[in-house]
């Protein structure tokens, strides 16, 4: 049986440039669907977060604006609430190694900006998985978990790496992004991201060696069927 690690971010909240929180957490689509597809596969699924704090779902993320209607978003609530056990215990991510697993896999929703992208346990888990050759996907905001990894000599593990993330022009269409402190896309590119956009919400995965990187919730599905078939 194969295992995957989920990596979630702990925030409920994202700091933004004049000091104000935006309320945030995981994006409900991008746990939700590569978790059901994961255990539709009989993978065993771990889910780890800083201090081993039960996430919270970004209440927009369920929003019928944000999920294509009513119907859907109903059907996103009841998975969450389906799995709600597991997400109310989690283990601490200082606990669990990527190495014990086959695949690492990172939701996103803003949440990860406030703390997974400076957080250097996380940091060191990513660079493990990426040296030991083991399946890393990152999705939407995710990959700002991406800018806390770092090798002995201060050198950015990633760098080179073809991946794409949440676009800076998504940002914008969805009005945070003259708010925000930082956005991914410019601070990837900045260090030296090989960075792929597509077209803004429409489904782009991009693989480079073991990182595999998806666009935004829409790409959640995709994500998780490419892992899903580079174990198989």
């Amino acid at each position: 049986m194969s295992s995957v690690l989920f990596v979630v971010s702990a925030a409920q909240g994202w700091t933004l440039a004049d000091g104000t929180v935006h309320p945030t957490g995981f994006w409900a689509e991008e746990l939700a669907e590569p978790h059901r597809l994961f255990t539709e596969a009989g993978w065993d699924i771990t889910i780890a977060t800083p201090g081993a704090v039960k996430p919270t779902v970004d209440a927009g993320s369920l929003a019928p604006q944000a999920t294509g209607g009513e119907e859907r978003s109903a059907e996103l609530e009841a998975y969450l609430a389906s799995i709600d056990d597991r997400l109310a215990s989690v283990v601490d991510l200082e606990s669990v190694s990527a190495t014990d697993h086959d695949v690492v896999f990172y939701p996103g929703g803003h949440a990860p900006m406030e703390d997974l992208a400076v957080d250097t346990t996380s940091g060191a888990l990513l660079t493990t998985a990426l040296d030991e050759g083991i399946p890393l996907g990152v999705l939407c905001h995710a990959p700002a978990a991406l800018l806390a990894a770092r090798r002995q000599d201060g050198s950015w593990p990633f760098a080179g790496y073809r991946m794409t993330s949440f676009t800076d022009e998504e940002e914008r269409i969805g009005g945070l992004a003259d708010k925000a402190r930082w956005l991914v896309e410019t601070e990837l590119r900045g260090r030296g991201a090989d960075f792929v956009g597509g077209a803004p919400f429409e489904p782009n995965v991009q693989q480079d060696r073991g990182l595999y990187t998806g666009q935004n919730p829409s790409s959640s599905v995709l994500l998780a069927r490419t892992l899903i078939e580079s174990v198989a």
